[in-house]
């Protein structure tokens, strides 16, 4: 599936690839609705028929991914409740293995994500994964979600890669569309990015089962 002669440069997804997504999905479509409902005296499934559009209408900007922006808008400490289930909080399996054979091959692994700095340290903090990585990108440094190809400019700015040298691992089919636009020439997906859901649609992408199918 993959060159390996050919890559130096590694981008990894966090949400969805290299951690489970169980956690995000558990929290958005459960955790949150729940505490939403208590604090407005509402059925869960009437909380969940009010948050869910709010949620597709920002889906895949900045905000989206914003804790800040969720709190204020729905008048809840996002950070302080995803601390409260921070025990589903799970690194994929064989994930540090393929860090750790990254760095062995001289290939940087470099953590790009579109999630809050606040969420990202959070999960950092539980998994200890930074200490396999290169270097850690967060999009709200720049203003800018990975699904908008300018993104990647500015990446180039904090990132040395060479799109013909790159590899991007993502969940994501709006961010590899993205990336694909902008010229990266590695695009994989992945096929289970929550362990609890069945298996994506990953469409025209090539995608992976575990890290152990592109193993250096």
């Amino acid at each position: 599936m993959i060159d390996w002669s050919q890559i130096n440069t590694v981008l990894l997804d966090m949400d969805g690839t290299l951690l489970d997504l169980y956690f995000d999905s558990y929290f958005w479509r459960e955790h949150v609705p729940m505490r939403y409902a208590e604090k407005h005296t509402l059925e869960l499934n009437v909380a969940k028929a009010v948050l869910f559009p709010k949620f597709q209408q920002v889906e895949g900007t900045i905000n989206w991914y914003c804790i800040d922006y969720w709190s204020e808008q729905l008048g809840l400490d996002i950070g302080m409740l995803k601390e409260e289930i921070d025990h589903l909080i799970a690194i994929h399996p064989h994930v540090l293995e393929f860090l750790d054979q990254l760095r062995q091959h001289n290939k940087k692994a470099v953590l790009v994500t579109n999630a809050h700095k606040k969420s990202l340290m959070l999960k950092l903090d539980r998994t200890q994964i930074h200490s396999h990585l290169n270097q850690i990108i967060c999009a709200h440094d720049y203003g800018i979600p990975k699904e908008e190809t300018k993104f990647w400019d500015k990446l180039k700015q904090d990132v040395d890669y060479e799109n013909e040298h790159t590899l991007l691992v993502d969940d994501s089919l709006p961010v590899l569309r993205s990336a694909q636009r902008y010229g990266i020439q590695y695009l994989l997906s992945v096929h289970k990015p929550d362990s609890q859901n069945p298996a994506k649609d990953v469409e025209e992408f090539e995608a992976i089962h575990s890290f152990l199918d592109i193993m250096p």
